[in-house]
């Protein structure tokens, strides 16, 4: 299936090949001839981790791993591995540089380390040019709605009770046009090369204050319902994330050109020109 890939250009401008991640021969294939690869294939879904950490480790840990030897035979000049601020768990301090402790807290997290420990290994051992790009929490346009904002959101444009898990946990929300930006830039600087670097925008928000920010754009009533499902087991609850990016700005020269409000209402435009709302009412893990 191709998803949102249907509607984009095709033709000489992109050419789309199905494969899988976890099989070596079709990375092979798909990698061949290729000057830069952004290697942003996982499994994500925090949730899902808990019931099916096999498929995780399949495709996060054993996948990275055959991107960077396929990478080895078919020599690149970079390898962008996309990490995630879940490896670093709770916040020990803040803002939390690429120094801060990693500390998975769910089985996804935890896959996620390892592959940006293999990629790490590979720079140091073999010279493979890896750049590590460690996003803090992304949104948009065609995010799914198993993420906060567009769970927020579609609710809100529904005119329902908007359900949610925990209320209290903080997280640091960077537009997916200026996440873009910073892998570009991660793959074009010479000095990334052999570097993890963080890119958030250095706001923390409570999932409470997303919700009534969201709300207030969308012009309705915020009223929240904790909804138990949507509860994680207590010890695999990341309660803050906030990104120090400091590291991205001297190395790569990026910085979040949005605002967390400019970015909130270009997406809810665009699930308002979608003209439909999706599992509404409904949570998949």
């Amino acid at each position: 299936m191709r998803g949102w890939l249907e509607e984009v250009a095709t033709g000489d401008a992109v050419e789309v090949v199905l494969g899988d991640v976890a099989d070596s021969d079709s990375l092979d294939s798909a990698m061949r001839d290729c000057d830069v690869v952004f290697h942003l294939a996982a499994l994500i879904g925090i949730p899902y981790s808990y019931v099916a950490p096999a498929q995780y480790v399949r495709s996060n840990v054993i996948g990275t791993l055959n991107v960077l030897q396929a990478a080895r035979r078919s020599p690149v000049a970079r390898v962008v591995h996309t990490s995630t601020s879940e490896v670093y768990g709770t916040a020990q301090y803040t803002p939390m540089d690429e120094r801060h402790p990693l500390a998975a807290q769910s089985p996804y997290a935890a896959t996620k380390t390892g592959a940006d420990q293999l990629a790490t290994a590979f720079f140091r051992t073999y010279g493979t040019p890896v750049t590590i790009v460690r996003p803090f929490n992304t949104y948009g346009p065609r995010q799914s709605t198993r993420a906060i904002v567009p769970t927020i959101i579609t609710q809100a444009l529904a005119g329902a009770s908007i359900g949610l898990g925990n209320l209290d946990t903080a997280r640091d929300l960077t537009f997916v046009l200026d996440t873009v930006k910073g892998f570009i830039l991660a793959a074009e600087a010479d000095d990334a090369v052999g570097k993890t670097i963080n890119i958030g925008s250095g706001r923390e928000v409570t999932i409470r204050e997303l919700a009534e920010l969201i709300c207030s754009i969308v012009g309705r009533p915020c009223e929240i319902e904790v909804m138990a499902e949507r509860i994680r087991p207590t010890g695999s609850e990341v309660r803050r994330l906030v990104a120090d990016s400091t590291l991205a700005r001297t190395s790569l020269g990026w910085r979040p050109e949005r605002t967390l409000e400019e970015g909130l209402k270009g997406t809810i435009e665009w699930f308002q020109s979608r003209g439909h709302v999706p599992r509404v009412g409904r949570y998949a893990v």
